[in-house]
Parts: C-alpha cells; structure tokens; sequence
C-alpha cells in the first residue's frame, strides 16, 4: 500500500476484471504510503502479553521488561504466551511441528507463524506426494505395447492431471495457493498451471478477504512462473492510473484504514517532543508524499507559548510520488508555506527530489543552528541492502543520518519479514500479512464496493505482486523486522528513544473511530498497530547517544 516504491511499474491486476472506476472524491488529508506472523527475529524468547480492554490504562513505559508489552483491544483481560509477536496466541501443533524448516529457510524465526496448511489429515503434503509420485521419468512408462509412445505419454498427462485437479477440489483456498507456490518454487508447469486454472475459478476481486488476495498471488504466481529479472514488468502489461485516481485511492485507505494515522500520529508526537525547547527547527522527510502530515504539526507549532518557532522542511521525493500528487514538490511546498502563513508559523520548504537510494549530504541542506528531526515513514524498506548490492543503501542512509547529529529520528516501518527471505517463505509471509490487511479492510466498505475494490488493486496489489513475481533489484518490497531494524540502527550508533506516553494515548483515541479488531501494543520501545493477533507496523524512535561528563 505504498505511494513510493522506486522504479517499477504500476502492477495492477489486468486480466481478472475490466470495469469502469466511479468518480472519487478528493480529499485534503495526508496520504502517505503504507504501503505492511510476528515475531522478533532478533530473539527467540517468550514474549508475555497481557491483553486490556479500551478503558483501563494504555500502558506505563517503564513497566515492562524487553520483552514485555501491553495490548489494547477489546477483549476481556488474559495473559498468554507467545513465540511470535505482541499480539500472536500460541500456535497451533501442526506449526510448532514445522518450526524448523522456517528456520533452515530463513535463518530466523519462523515466518508465518500459524499459517501451516496441515489440517491434522496430512493434506498438506498430498499434493507434492501425488505429484511426486507420478512425475517419475518417461522410461518408467511401460511402451511395449503396439500403441505409439506419444498416445501413452498423453494419457500419461491426462491421468496426471486429472489426479492433481481430484486433490485440489480438496483444498480450501489457502491450501490451494500454498500448493500452487511450491508447484512455481519447482518449476513444475503443468502442476502449476492445473492448479491455477482451479484457482481463477475461485478467487474474486469483490469476494471475501481471501478471495480477493488470492486473486492479486494469483497474479503474481503466473507473472513469477513466466518472468524473470527486468523482464517482469513487461509481462505484466499493466496500466498506470492517473495522478488524481491514484491519489483518490490512496485517501480512500487513509479513511478506512488507521496505518497511515498510525504513522503520522507517532512521528508528530515524537517530534514535537523533542523539538518543545527549540527555536529553529529542520525536519528532513524521506518519503514526504503529499506533505499533508506537516498540516498538524505547524498547527500544533502555531500554540505554542511564546510564539512558534521557525520550521524549514526537506521533503525527499521521487518519481511515484510525484505521479501520485500530480506534480513535483513544488506543489508540497507552496502548499505547506500557504499554511504556515495563515498559522502565523515562520516556514521555508527545500525540494529534494530525488530517490533515496541517491540522497547525498549536499541534498538534504542541513545548516547550523537548526535542531534536526528527521523521518523514515514506510520507507527504508525500499531500499536496497547488503543482500542486493554492495552500495547498501539501508545502512548508508542511516549512517548519512547519523553523521547530521539529529536530535530524534522516527521510523515507521510494516512488521514483516520478506527481505532476505527465500520465495516459498515470503510467500507464507506474504499471504498472511495481507490476509489480515485485507480483512481489515472489508470491515470499512461493502464487498462490491468499486473504490474499495480500485483501492486494493493499485494501493496493495501491486506490492503484493512484486513481493511474489520478482526477484534480485526489481524486487523493491523488502521489509524487515522490527528486531532487525533496531539491529541495524544499532550498529549505525543510535540508541532508542523512549516513547512519551502522549503517543499511544493519541493513537489509540484515534482507534477508538474503527473497529475494535484493531489492536496497539508497547515492546523494546516501539509501538505496535495490528488486526486481531497479527502485528502490521511499528513505529518507534531514536536518537544519539549523549555524550558522557568528563571525569575530573
């Protein structure tokens, strides 16, 4: 659900509807993108999760060991335990039985969590055993019969076939899918393609949460099973929305869904916090989209007592952003500065529109004097790292951060694993990360909701896709843990910051507008959003290490 994500092509699905898209109103609210089983891959401890309803208090930050949180949702008070995340029940059997093939594949913790598809009958492996079974090599067919070799290889294919589609009428949906990917994973194409052609039958773009996502892995199975490398954007074939249908439909997930707020909520805290004392202030945005966040904190500056301080923001851009919005940054900025002006905020907007896999220090237009925040917002996923060049633009991002000496930097990132991870266990990942984003989802708008349904297809779809079809640099979904993420930090010398209270007080007046299906949770510093017992994002905060009193 990204509104930046470097250089591909739009991968809206172009063959399974053809509809004409309704009229979508405009709206004036921030529009970032967000597109996010959750465990900590750093660490393969028990977390404790204590579980609270809407009114008791949110949470105390100093009242948790590491690997403690709080959850707010609106269940009764329980306790349970957990090898996955802030919000996971313990898993199933058939899960805790698979555990360390997920670790073998990942060199991690497990990926999907409770997402095996063995219903205790062993159905998850009769698919790959029949195929197994009857993929034994042609010599092995007994032709000594007058019959031409070519009338038993094809009753041969026929009997195969007929026996894979008799296991897949068996399948659920998920299954289905799972069996599909292995049968990709080995390059077994009449497999693959029998099973397909049972899923497109279905699967639906205005069915249930996981008819809907399995029609987009369907999309990206057949683009992975006929692409490879650079070529998978040709063979999608797809279309790029207009500018302003594709920002229409990125608003319409920013009001049914709270990730984006999430986001925003917790960086404005986080930054206004650190900035209360300051005079002059410079906030460098990585990913600034609209810019329509900033909206809140020059409000928020404007009431401050003694006068507002002087704001300069550096919005770094590129092009999807720019596509989206309909123009450069010079649009965020006249935008910003018109507001700053009614507010009575003395304001400046510097235009870095560039990639961040391109962002040098002489970009960013630090000047002394000013107290810098900086802001990573759904964003350093995008960029490559060590597993995919030797530039490793994640981490020379972060030590080019570093060396500016910030005073807080704020990351918002998806809690999902799908970075270095093999295909097969993307995939599981893949299919249960969405699954819970789009069940999410189906809560807000009717099923056959056109916008709702446009809205998944340029705004998710997409990143689904290219989480599945590609591979090596044009894969530019590459999410991380948060544990992998507060490793990284780490080592490039920052140190967390603890959350103030006021930030998940906001968030979760603000959860209090949508289901109670929505969960918020504090762990290690970092604030947590997810669906039920699935962790989608984080959100967490960083800073320098101060610098020790001399000895005397």
């Amino acid at each position: 659900m990204q509104a930046s994500q470097g250089p591909r092509r739009s991968c809206s699905v172009h063959k399974l509807y053809h509809q004409p898209m309704q009229q979508v109103q405009l709206y004036y609210t921030p529009s970032r993108a967000f597109d996010n089983s959750i465990y900590d891959d750093s660490s393969s401890s028990r977390t404790q999760v204590s579980l609270k309803t809407q009114n008791e208090k949110f949470f105390t930050m100093d009242s948790f060991p590491a690997t403690d949180c709080a959850i707010y949702d609106a269940d009764p008070s329980v306790s349970i335990s957990s090898l996955r995340s802030p919000f996971s029940p313990q898993c199933s059997q058939s899960y805790m039985s698979e555990k360390h093939r997920f670790y073998e594949n990942t060199g991690g913790s497990p990926v999907s969590g409770c997402s095996g598809v063995d219903d205790g009958n062993g159905k998850k492996h009769e698919l790959r055993e029949l195929t197994n079974k009857l993929l034994r090599p042609e010599s092995d067919i007994d032709d000594s019969c007058s019959c031409s070799l070519n009338v038993v290889s094809k009753h041969f294919s026929l009997t195969r076939r007929n026996q894979v589609l008799d296991v897949a009428s068996r399948l659920d949906l998920k299954e289905l899918l799972v069996a599909c990917a292995e049968a990709v994973a080995e390059a077994d194409i009449s497999t693959a393609e029998a099973l397909m052609n049972v899923l497109e039958k279905r699967v639906s773009v205005s069915g249930e949460p996981m008819q809907r996502l399995s029609a987009y892995m369907l999309e990206g199975l057949r683009a992975r099973l006929w692409s490879s490398g650079s070529n998978i954007y040709k063979k999608l074939k797809c279309n790029e929305p207009t500018s302003s249908e594709l920002l229409s439909y990125m608003q319409i997930l920013y009001h049914i869904t709270p990730y984006f707020k999430f986001a925003y909520i917790s960086a404005n805290v986080v930054i206004g916090d650190a900035m209360k004392n300051e005079n002059r202030i410079h906030i460098i945005d990585f990913q600034i989209a609209q810019g329509n966040q900033w909206m809140f904190l020059i409000h928020d500056l404007a009431r401050r007592p003694g006068g507002p301080p002087f704001l300069r923001i550096t919005g770094v851009d590129d092009s999807q952003s720019a596509h989206a919005r309909g123009g450069g940054l010079q649009l965020v900025g006249e935008r910003l500065a018109s507001i700053a002006k009614s507010c009575g905020v003395p304001f400046e907007f510097h235009n870095a529109a560039l990639s961040g896999c391109n962002v040098k220090l002489e970009n960013l237009g630090v000047r002394q004097g000013e107290s810098l925040a900086v802001t990573f917002p759904f964003m350093l996923h995008h960029m490559p790292d060590e597993s995919v060049s030797t530039m490793n633009h994640r981490d020379r991002l972060l030590r080019l951060v570093k060396s500016l000496s910030p005073k807080i930097v704020s990351l918002v990132e998806q809690e999902m694993n799908t970075n270095t991870a093999p295909f097969l266990p993307r995939f599981r990942e893949t299919l249960d990360y969405h699954k819970a984003m789009f069940e999410s989802v189906d809560v807000a708008r009717p099923r056959d909701d056109m916008q709702r349904i446009r809205s998944e297809e340029h705004c998710i779809a997409r990143d689904v896709v290219n989480l599945i079809a590609c591979e090596g640099a044009d894969r530019v979904e590459r999410h991380e843990l948060f544990g992998k993420w507060r490793s990284r930090l780490l080592m490039a010398g920052f140190t967390p910051c603890p959350l103030s209270p006021l930030a998940g007080e906001a968030i979760k007046d603000m959860l209090k507008e949508y289901s109670s299906n929505y969960r918020l949770a504090e762990s290690q510093g970092a604030l947590y959003i997810g669906w039920k017992n699935r962790a989608l994002a984080t959100s967490s905060a960083w800073q320098l290490p101060r610098s020790l009193p001399l000895e005397s």
